[in-house]
């Protein structure tokens, strides 16, 4: 049996399937089984509880082999970030610890560092959720993908939607740092392949698609995509602040944060290695492709 945390949320939908579609028994830790229908009808075992609440951790762990940690949060009180992620984390792992699991796949970010560690706190979280995880005695992976691209999460659908009704595309600061999109699904193999393969044991994985561009790359190749003639615009990133000082205010998953920035000012987001592709050699979907698929 594998145990799923974050499953309820856009990649631990494509993980789940991905999962399920390879034959494995899965466990989902949600909060309220009722919004998990989806999960339910892929044949998954639902079990209620939370983070935050280390009983239901002991319980969501029972007669569990592997566990596939994807829980986070990106908007928040430092509060919220210590008490879910981090403090959520080392509860997970110690009831893991106490139920006999034997493996732990861990999601954290490409970007996350000691060095990057004190920038925002959602980096801190996930460098304090992978110390936790290399601290325990459960045998672990650990994957750091870089900005996950799919048709029905995650930050693409945003980017889809500005690009075909804004009259300009706004681009923060010089759009010269460089990022390299995955396709969700592409991650959600990598994922379902460190569960089973022993060569994927102690390792530290960063993910990325086979292209790497520029956020003015990019952004020219969506609209190419879809088939958009608008222009776009440099903001300098004083301005772009201020903006998200704003939309911080508003309810609901906010795409543009300060603490977003933050990060895109801290430099690329771009794999560092050739480790996962020595590790997996699993074939992964072109940027193009990504966003002819997401335009469609």
């Amino acid at each position: 049996m594998i145990l799923v945390t974050g499953a309820t949320g856009f990649v631990g939908g494509h993980v789940v399937h991905t999962l399920r579609d390879a034959g494995h028994p899965v466990r989902c830790l949600v909060r309220d089984p009722r919004r998990a229908e989806r999960l339910e009808r892929l044949g998954c075992e639902l079990v209620e509880g939370d983070m935050t609440e280390p009983v239901s951790l002991a319980a969501a762990v029972e007669g569990v082999e592997c566990i596939v940690h994807l829980v986070a949060i990106r908007q928040g009180r430092d509060a919220q970030f210590e008490q879910i992620m981090s403090r959520g984390t080392r509860d997970l792992l110690a009831a893991a610890q106490d139920a006999g699991v034997r493996r732990l796949v861990h999601m954290s970010a490409l970007g996350v560092s000691e060095h990057t560690k004190d920038l925002v706190p959602y980096y801190r979280a996930k460098w304090e959720m992978e110390q936790a995880v290399r601290g325990s005695t459960l045998p672990f992976a650990i994957v750091r993908p870089s900005f996950v691209f799919g048709p029905d999460g995650g930050i693409l659908p945003t980017f889809r939607k500005l690009a075909r009704l804004a009259p300009v595309t706004p681009i923060p600061g010089t759009g010269e740092q460089r990022l390299q999109p995955i396709w969700a699904d592409d991650l959600a193999a990598y994922v379902v392949r460190a569960v089973a393969d022993e060569a994927a044991l102690g390792g530290t994985f960063e993910l990325g698609g086979p292209d790497v561009v520029t956020w003015n790359e990019l952004w020219a190749r969506l609209k190419d995509a879809l088939g958009v003639r608008r222009p776009s615009v440099h903001v300098p990133m004083g301005l772009m602040r201020l903006n998200a000082l704003v939309t911080e205010q508003l309810p609901g998953n906010i795409p543009l944060t300060r603490d977003l920035l933050k990060m895109m000012e801290a430099g690329d987001n771009v794999v560092s290695d050739d480790l996962a592709a020595r590790t997996f050699d699993l074939p992964l979907v072109p940027l193009d492709e990504q966003l002819r698929r997401a335009a469609a």
